[in-house]
């Protein structure tokens, strides 16, 4: 056979969901380059393969496109990756976690860490800045709770921060104090950034390097394209930093605020290729945990807060058609059934008919719904996410029953034919697409709203493809298109459905390379 028709990459003997329809099983997949030319039989695809074959046995090992996530903070990532893991025991074992980290550190240098709880340890008791002060008098310490939510730090962090016995917490926070007024060293909430304020930024190329192992953890969990949601200019920095480098193995679609619009020389080098610069947001309102989401009605319990939107309506029109005008996806953030709203009027009055997308689209209505559908809206959501609204944030107690049915209806936008993209919003939540798959199947609030695997699957290849507009070249495993591929150990439709955030990824190909195998 003529050597230019033969495989460079052959995988054989597994079970391969292609997520096309035509074809929605096969046993084999060969590459040439970066395309995939043949999927079929092991048998077929034997053919194509040559001595200098590289060739997978999969030995029943199930394949899938590879994973796209549609909202990941990279350099948040990064970021987090420094600090310390304070997945500990004990107090006792935090402490000396805290003194192998200070180790040859300069006594200026602050620590930053994350994963404490106090319900893991066995002195059962909240820890004291007095804790960390026994073992560190002179570096700053701020090590953040296991949710998030509550920060211990020592008594040189409150220092910096000048936290004394006379400071009032700010709004929505709450310092603890012992018998005599003075902190603690826990801080909760809103009070958490009286301290987080003080922690020195990172220089540019220890962002970098911190990014780079972020996208290595990313190849590890099976993702394959990542849509990049920048927060600001040092984002599109470390990206273009990390291409110069040949650091980036992945694909990017990366996501900029609106203000970056303004700054030509940042977005050049960055238009096209396997990174871009692709969607520009325009944010219409905030959060619902923070009650700045905008509702139609308000909030229960605050009959003057409903939230607002964060421009007036002609004002949001006018960012979004700046935004079209130059040729890029437009991006709204839109959580509040008003806010979503809004979106939807600048939509449809734009000119432009194009893939337009609003993320996370979280509460909404049934006529909301069949306005996305009409419009053919890009609903981006991210699953943990929504799992947090219910679990975390008790969104039954702050909207009612009625509303708290339409948060996050991912079934009913399923069943409209509304396209529905998935990502892990990491670090904010975990970076596991099979967790997020899990928690869109195992839905616990309103389960009518449960998808199946195979819309959940969906969420994070075909659909995912189609939001960036990308469907032709990825998103399934046919022929012609790039040859991303994640390979896992079991089935995610043949084990019980609680399991599926434990299988384990074997293999992470893209463009035809192997980027990381478990073996």
């Amino acid at each position: 056979m003529n050597g230019e028709t033969l495989a460079d990459l052959a995988l054989i003997d597994g079970k391969i969901y292609t997520m096309n329809k035509s074809l929605a099983c096969a046993e084999a997949v060969a590459v040439k380059g970066d395309q995939i030319i043949k999927v079929d039989t092991t048998e077929e695809v034997t053919y194509l393969i040559g001595k200098d074959t590289q060739i997978v046995y999969l030995d029943g090992r199930t394949v899938l496109p590879g994973f796209i996530d549609t909202h990941i903070h990279v350099a948040d990532f990064g970021r987090f990756l420094m600090w310390m893991d304070l997945a500990a025991n004990s107090i006792s074992q935090m402490q000396v976690l805290l003194g192998s980290r200070l180790e040859g550190m300069q006594p200026d240098k602050w620590v930053v860490g994350r994963g404490w709880n106090e319900t893991r340890f066995t002195e059962k008791r909240l820890p004291t800045r007095h804790d960390l002060d026994v073992i560190s008098p002179n570096n700053p310490v701020l090590f953040y709770h296991q949710n998030g939510q509550i920060a211990l730090v020592n008594s040189k962090a409150l220092e910096l921060a000048g936290v004394t016995k006379a400071t009032e917490a700010p709004l929505g926070g709450f310092i603890d104090r012992n018998g005599k007024g003075e902190p603690t060293g826990i801080l909760r909430e809103t009070a958490t950034d009286l301290v987080w304020k003080m922690v020195p930024e990172p220089t540019l190329d220890e962002l970098v390097d911190a990014a780079a192992l972020a996208c290595e953890k990313i190849v590890q969990a099976g993702i394959t394209s990542i849509h990049w949601l920048a927060e600001s200019a040092m984002d599109v920095q470390i990206l273009k930093r990390l291409l110069e480098a040949g650091k980036m193995p992945l694909r990017v679609y990366m996501v900029i605020p609106a203000n970056l619009l303004s700054d030509s020389g940042l977005l050049e080098g960055l238009e096209k290729g396997s990174a871009k610069i692709g969607g520009v947001e325009v944010c219409a309102d905030g959060y619902l945990a923070s009650r700045t989401a905008a509702l139609a009605k308000p909030y229960l319990g605050d009959a003057q807060g409903s939230g607002k939107l964060t421009s007036p309506q002609k004002d949001l029109a006018a960012s979004a058609k700046n935004v079209v005008e130059r040729g890029f996806q437009l991006v709204m953030h839109a959580m509040g059934d008003k806010a979503v709203d809004a979106a939807l009027n600048v939509i449809e009055s734009a000119d432009d008919k194009g893939r337009h997308r609003i993320d996370p689209a979280a509460l909404l209505n049934p006529a909301l719904i069949q306005r996305l559908k009409k419009a053919k809206v890009v609903v981006s959501v991210q699953p943990l996410v929504a799992v947090s609204e219910f679990s975390v944030y008790d969104a039954v107690e702050h909207l009612g029953e009625e509303r708290a049915r339409w948060l996050y209806p991912l079934k009913t936008l399923f069943g409209e034919g509304v396209c529905v993209c998935g990502g892990s919003d990491c670090p904010m939540e975990p970076l596991n697409p099979m967790l997020g798959i899990q928690s869109a199947v195992t839905r616990r609030f309103y389960p009518e709203e449960q998808l199946s695997v195979d819309e959940a699957l969906q969420m994070y290849t075909t659909q995912a493809a189609w939001a960036s507009g990308e469907e032709k070249v990825k998103g399934s495993i046919e022929e012609g298109k790039l040859a991303d591929f994640t390979v896992l150990a079991q089935d995610p439709h043949e084990v019980p459905i609680s399991q599926i955030q434990d299988i384990a990824v074997e293999m992470t190909v893209i463009g035809g390379k192997v980027a990381y195998s478990r073996n």
